[in-house]
């Protein structure tokens, strides 16, 4: 960065703070191949386990620690799913004699990550415990209930000085809705805090990294050793327990006087709600432990959480469908109660709290409640009609709609405009008064720029006093579920406020009319539908393997039938691809999607010309099927469109390679729907000519119900088809009618392994973890194969080998040890399948295995 560049709130955002190579000194890290030998060390190792970065790094880890505890790594390591996966240990005792530590291990940049820190000696029900915690977030009433009895939960399970429940809003910026604090050290409660404070790559990592501690800010980060990478590449510690802090950060911490640091994420709904913000004014670090039951009743939190959050969401729009109901109901009965816009706002607004109520229909106005002035509200619709049409709009701040709206802002300063036509465009307009905000923020939250020991670029604040911000030509912003029940009050609207206008009454015979075409031709269609359905059951009774494709051939195009008649009905409020609708034509009707050639600019139709070249289009290529090109193989079809000089859309349609055409002798529905749909729905143009080597069809659609797609990429929508190179399929069912035998000491491999099995028709599995147990289970009842892992904690599965060979049983090994795997003379031959297993290494393996068994007895 050069050092005159103006330094503002983003250059926080370029610290690379995932990879600063080092680690917090109150534990050590290993780094190691993907064959367990030691890549790279901290540099505290001695200090920890006795051996030097030296004595370290080259070495395979089961020559430094216990083999006990190496099992256990390698089955943790085979535990891992997921990118972010990270797995603990706890109180192990890594090197003969030595003390014990809590563990965890993780992947990055393909190595294996491995972090300890000396082990406390306290150990709880860490279940029984977060159990109590739950139960008592589930009696809190209300939200701010609910975070304080987190806040207060975490500092009782932490001791931290201060723990505050830390909410993101949308833009980043932060603020303490909840504090569980020491007595005597000052509030943070209602503070907020900017985006910057905690800058966007340090949000991504805390999705990722649930627990973040700094046990002390004073400490001198351990480098790691080395600190490059053969390649150059230093070590990704996004996931790491132990990664050391950003000297911004520190220097942040110390401005506040706090020593020590904790936050766990709380993650709803997939995305970074906010954190549990742990504060504490003298060096201090909880057990492993314990932190892991923190993350542990963050989660839970978490859940619970979104759970009251989606709870109170569905009682707010229940209670806005009984109004938009209620609203039905009454002017059904009375429609005067239309003329009278105090009772239309009154019932409005007690859906979606609002100020005042604007109506305009038809260039007709009427008023309720505080709004702008009338020719503002003129100025309103205009900018309104150059949004997005058929959608509910909503903003907190018109001033950005709106040019000069800061004149009547003190009275209108965000809106919710509800469409309730198409053309003209009529709105119910909600308005909201400006809110003046006096926001406790902690600290200039524009933060000036200041030379300290970082050098020229961003030093955190040095004081906290709070700085009263006033945010002012903005309103309390529209909520999604607002905006929701908004969509819901605009479906009603539409049917009573329309009553209003001479135009509305129009629109809704033209909507009528298009109404009885389209049911008459869906009707036919589902008739059709029905008819070919009937007749596949009743050839659906296979007997033999020819039938069975037929019919899974009939299945799939009874799947391609129903896509294309639902884009003809589905009501589609954006516009579409007109590419989409011919594939979806193709797909259903031709075996051959190359038969069907399209050719033109992406460019797409609103809803009403979509809707009606859906049915033109399905009309043609049904008549082409039945009698046109497409009822012979070598016959084809050419779709292309262009814009013409007016940017009208012409499309032309042209078969060939089909038997000798003629015209029809009458016309039917479908002729009719190809001849006079576009001319009498969109007021275009449609031509067919019946030529003798195929029909040629020619439409014009005007430039109103056309727009030019900006991409093209996902416009196009293409039915998957087999290919040739296609990857073999797996073996199917290699198990089936088989009694295994798994011996596998790691119940969740176990698990995954039994389910394994079972996919591939096993009869029976039958799951022992010691060598012991396998050999009574094969002396009770001998199995038609087994799998056997090598490594069953301090022996291995040698002997079980030796009795299945005995006894003529094929087995295979399994192991998590690589090309490490040391097998016997007699079995040095053997299949060997890696963990973790996955259903195509067991299957392809035991496929082989079954294969040649049979080959030997036959």
């Amino acid at each position: 960065m050069d050092e005159n560049e103006r330094v503002d709130l983003t250059n926080c955002d370029r610290e690379p703070i995932h990879i600063l190579g080092a680690i917090q000194p109150i534990g050590f890290l290993l780094a190691l191949t993907a064959d367990w030998i030691v890549a790279r060390t901290s540099a505290n190792t001695a200090d920890f386990i006795g051996f030097a970065p030296a004595d370290l790094i080259g070495r395979p880890v089961a020559e430094i620690f216990e083999a006990r505890v190496v099992h256990d790594l390698r089955n943790r390591a085979a535990m891992l799913r997921g990118v972010d996966a990270v797995e603990r240990m706890f109180d192990c005792e890594i090197v003969r004699g030595g003390r014990g530590f809590d563990v965890a291990i993780h992947l990055s940049g393909g190595q294996i990550v491995i972090e300890a820190e000396p082990a406390s000696s306290e150990h709880g029900d860490a279940t029984g415990m977060v159990r109590s915690m739950i139960a008592r977030l589930d009696q809190c009433a209300d939200f701010p209930a609910f975070f304080r009895e987190g806040a207060r939960q975490i500092r009782a399970l932490t001791g931290f000085d201060r723990v505050m429940v830390y909410r993101f809003s949308a833009d980043g910026a932060g603020e303490v809705v909840a504090e569980a604090v020491r007595a005597g050290i000052g509030r943070f409660l209602g503070l907020r805090y900017p985006a910057s404070d905690i800058p966007a790559q340090a949000r991504e990592l805390y999705k990722r990294n649930l627990l973040r501690i700094i046990a002390d800010v004073n400490a001198t980060p351990v480098p790691i050793v080395p600190t490059r990478d053969a390649a150059g590449a230093p070590l990704d510690l996004s996931l790491s327990v132990l990664r050391s802090v950003s000297p911004i950060h520190i220097e942040y911490l110390k401005n506040m006087g706090v020593e020590a640091s904790m936050s766990v994420s709380i993650i709803v709904d997939g995305a970074l709600w906010g954190l549990f913000a742990c504060h504490h004014y003298a060096p201090l670090c909880p057990s492993f432990e314990r932190r892991s039951v923190s993350e542990l009743f963050a989660q839970m939190f978490a859940m619970r959480l979104e759970s009251r959050e989606r709870q109170a969401t569905v009682e707010y729009e229940r209670r806005a469908r009984d109004i938009s109901d209620q609203l039905l109901g009454a002017v059904a009965s009375d429609e005067t109660l239309l003329k009278d816009p105090d009772w239309l706002g009154d019932i409005l607004t007690h859906a979606i709290p609002a100020d005042g109520v604007g109506v305009w229909i038809a260039g007709n106005h009427a008023f309720s409640g505080t709004t702008p002035p009338l020719d503002d509200f003129r100025r309103i619709i205009r900018a309104l009609n150059g949004t997005a049409a058929g959608k509910v709009y909503a903003t907190d701040h018109i001033a950005g709609l709106v040019p000069g709206a800061e004149s009547f802002a003190f009275d209108a300063a965000g809106l919710l405009a509800i469409p309730i036509s198409r053309s003209p465009r009529d709105y119910v307009v909600l308005f909201r008064s400006e809110l003046v905000r006096s926001v406790r923020w902690a600290g200039d939250p524009h933060k000036p720029v200041e030379y300290g020991p970082n050098g020229p670029r961003l030093t955190p604040r040095r004081s906290f006093e709070e700085w009263k911000e006033h945010v002012e030509g903005r309103s309390q912003p529209f909520t999604a579920s607002e905006i929701r029940v908004a969509e819901t009050l605009r479906a009603t609207l539409i049917e009573v406020v329309l009553r209003l206008a001479d135009e509305a009454s129009a629109e809704r015979q033209q909507a009528g009319a298009r109404q009885e075409l389209l049911i008459a031709e869906l009707n036919h269609r589902v008739r059709n539908i029905l008819g070919v359905i009937r007749g596949l059951i009743r050839q659906s009774q296979p007997s033999d393997d020819a039938v069975k494709d037929y019919v899974k051939m009939v299945d799939g195009r009874i799947h391609a039938l129903a896509r294309a008649h639902n884009q003809i009905t589905d009501d589609h409020w954006g516009p579409a691809p007109i590419q989409a609708l011919i594939d979806a034509e193709a797909a259903a009707f031709v075996d051959e999607y190359e038969r069907v050639i399209s050719e033109g600019a992406p460019v797409l139709l609103n809803p009403q010309a979509y809707s009606t070249m859906a049915l033109v289009i399905h009309e043609l290529v049904t008549n082409s099927t039945k009698y046109g090109s497409l009822s012979v193989p070598e016959g084809r079809v050419r779709i292309d469109w262009r814009r013409n000089d007016d940017n009208d859309l012409v499309l032309t349609w042209r078969e060939s390679g089909g038997p000798p055409v003629q015209a029809p002798t009458r016309k039917g529905f479908g002729t009719t729907i190809i001849d006079r749909s576009v001319p009498y729905d969109l007021g275009g143009a449609a031509k067919v000519v019946y030529e003798s080597d195929g029909v040629e069809a020619f439409f014009r659609i005007p430039a109103r119900h056309v727009s030019q797609a900006k991409s093209v990429a996902g416009l196009a929508i293409r039915y998957p088809r087999p290919s040739p190179g296609h990857p073999q399929p797996l073996p199917h069912k290699v198990l089936a009618g088989l009694d295994v035998l798994l011996v596998e000491d790691s119940l969740i491999i176990a698990l995954d392994a039994e389910d394994i099995a079972t996919r591939l028709g096993a009869e029976t599995v039958t799951t022992v973890a010691t060598v012991e147990g396998a050999l009574d289970a094969i002396e009770q009842h001998m199995p038609g194969v087994a799998m056997l892992d090598i490594n069953l904690g301090d022996r291995n599965s040698f002997a079980i080998a030796d009795r299945l060979m005995t006894l003529g049983v094929p087995f295979v090994f399994a192991t998590g040890y690589g090309e490490q795997a040391q097998l016997p003379a007699d079995h040095r031959g053997r299949t060997v399948v890696q963990k973790p297993y996955t259903l195509e290494n067991v299957a392809r393996a035991l496929d082989a295995l079954i294969g040649s068994h049979r080959g030997v007895g036959d």
